[in-house]
């Protein structure tokens, strides 16, 4: 038995042998350096990591992954209570490596920079719905779908879309006064709103979310929502092989049937609008009632061309959903925070109410483009709530090159998290940071203040083009609420939990009573 194995073994050393031809020796010759110079690179890399501050990996391989609380209300309690120990940045392996910075002078070599403009990893888990949108592109296209969608969002653009807000916000006014002054759940009555706005805007179209319609289309981004975000939370659910075996796979599936559906069935008809309106059949594009319809994003995206070709209904469904996604959620959460604020702060919101009256009247006109400026108080509130609720609380990168962060050395390789709830109750730049103060964004208060301590809408190339549109909408639905209840929040800032999904939301709902003004 020894001889035949010792006979099989030189057989194959022999038949090794023979493979070592000189082109095969000169090409180990090339490649010898080559893998000493990236067993180097790794080295050094990994070295670079153990050097960095953060709390030390408890578990080989796993890092810090088992150290992630499974409640999602924990997570943002246990990235502060890191926070408080390492001002700046921390590292934390989370099955890839990740750097969380939490002080605006740490954001700011990020944020300023046109080079780290690459999203994060977890955005992956969005491309099945939003494709690679100027959410989620980087490179050459996202320049380019910056550049062209950039004018959508001119303040002559947006002006049209007053009507809008005046009206979803009317119809939000109505559902509240059903609620006769009970203590409610609001974030749905937002939700709703936001959306009925923001599907007019950008796809031309009324679902009438606010009056029970499109329950599974609204029903479906919320699904999506959850999909994302558990994607992001457990890294095993990143591997598509494993992410296919798990139920939440068959919710996406379903979901995206619905959404993607219902976006190329609007294009599809607002296309053959458009081509039956300039063929000159049909003259302007109207709707059942022949009334001239608004323009929408959506017809900005079909007169559009990127070198010079239109773009295909998949370039243009990506933006579409990236619209859907962005524009109602941030929103909503923005306003519904900042109703839970005023509710918690009796003498703000008075001075919100005596402002619309200074400057509106006790007529209920609808608001005009004319009447946001004057609104400074009001826009004060809305600002130190994005400062203390931002809808956005982490925005992810990954960076392209080696680059130093508070004098450490950060490989290209690892993924950024930019913890703007953490940067936003820096108290080197917000004294009392948990106290909500709206006079912080008075005039004389804002001076001298470091500009990338307040990120609300990012900072830099990757900054948020919609920021102008949600100011706006903002502004008019509390304008609208407020002329029209008291507000009363029924949960204290320490009774409440955090849920830091795709956007920052309060678990088990945010409870308000809303008690008409006439009464």
């Amino acid at each position: 038995m020894l001889e035949v194995s010792a006979g099989l073994l030189g057989r194959l050393l022999a038949g090794c042998w023979s493979l070592l031809t000189p082109p095969v020796l000169l090409l180990l010759a090339l490649l010898l350096p080559v893998a000493l110079l990236v067993r180097r690179g790794l080295s050094v890399h990994q070295q670079q990591i153990r050097n960095l501050p953060g709390p030390k990996p408890v578990y080989p391989v796993l890092g810090h992954t088992l150290l992630v609380p499974w409640q999602v209300t924990d997570l943002l309690d246990m990235l502060m209570h890191y926070v408080r120990q390492y001002r700046g940045f921390f590292h934390l392996q989370l099955g890839v490596d990740y750097v969380v910075i939490n002080s605006p002078e740490a954001a700011e070599v990020i944020f300023s920079s046109n080079q780290h403009i690459q999203k994060g990893e977890e955005y992956q888990s969005l491309e099945p719905w939003l494709g690679t949108g100027l959410l989620t592109s980087t490179g050459t296209k996202w320049h380019k779908r910056r550049k062209m969608l950039t004018p959508a969002f001119h303040f002559t653009i947006l002006d049209q879309f007053m009507d809008v807000f005046n009206e979803q916000s009317q119809v939000l006014v109505a559902k509240l006064k059903d609620t006769g002054g009970q203590r409610v759940n609001v974030f749905p009555f937002i939700t709703k709103a936001t959306l009925d706005i923001i599907c007019e805007a950008t796809m031309g179209v009324q679902i009438k979310a606010q009056d029970g319609a499109r329950t599974d289309y609204v029903q479906a981004v919320y699904d999506m929502g959850e999909v994302v975000f558990f994607r992001f939370m457990r890294p095993w659910l990143r591997n598509d092989l494993v992410f296919r075996l798990s139920s939440l796979y068959k919710v996406q599936k379903d979901s995206l049937k619905l959404l993607h559906g219902f976006t190329d069935s609007v294009i599809r008809t607002r296309r053959e609008e458009l081509q039956k309106a300039t063929s000159g059949d049909g003259g302007a594009v109207t709707d059942e009632a022949g009334k001239k319809k608004r323009r929408a994003f959506l017809d900005l995206l079909l007169h559009s061309t990127i070198d010079g070709r239109p773009l295909s209904d998949a370039d243009i469904r990506e933006e579409v959903d990236t619209f859907m996604f962005e524009g109602h959620d941030t929103t909503s959460a923005g306003t519904n925070w900042a109703l839970y604020n005023l509710g918690r702060n009796a003498d703000v919101q008075q001075k919100v109410y005596d402002e619309l009256v200074e400057v509106l009247g006790d007529q209920q006109r609808p608001l005009t483009r004319d009447d946001l400026p004057k609104l400074r108080y009001l826009e004060m509130v809305i600002k130190e709530t994005l400062r203390l609720f931002p809808p956005v609380p982490m925005i992810g990168r990954r960076l392209n090159s080696d680059t130093v962060i508070d004098g450490y050395p950060i490989p290209g390789s690892c993924n950024v998290g930019l913890l703007v709830y953490a940067i936003h109750r820096d108290p080197v730049h917000w004294p009392d940071p948990e106290r909500f103060d709206p006079e912080r964004f008075s005039p004389e208060n804002s001076k001298g203040r470091h500009p990338y301590s307040y990120v609300p809408f990012s900072a830099g190339p990757r900054n948020c083009i919609g920021q102008k549109f949600a100011l706006m909408e903002e502004k008019v639905l509390l304008a609208s609420v407020v002329r029209n209840f008291h507000i009363t929040s029924h949960d204290s800032l320490d009774t409440i939990k955090l849920r830091p999904d795709v956007i920052l939301r309060l678990e088990g709902g945010l409870f308000l009573s809303f008690t008409p003004r006439n009464q």
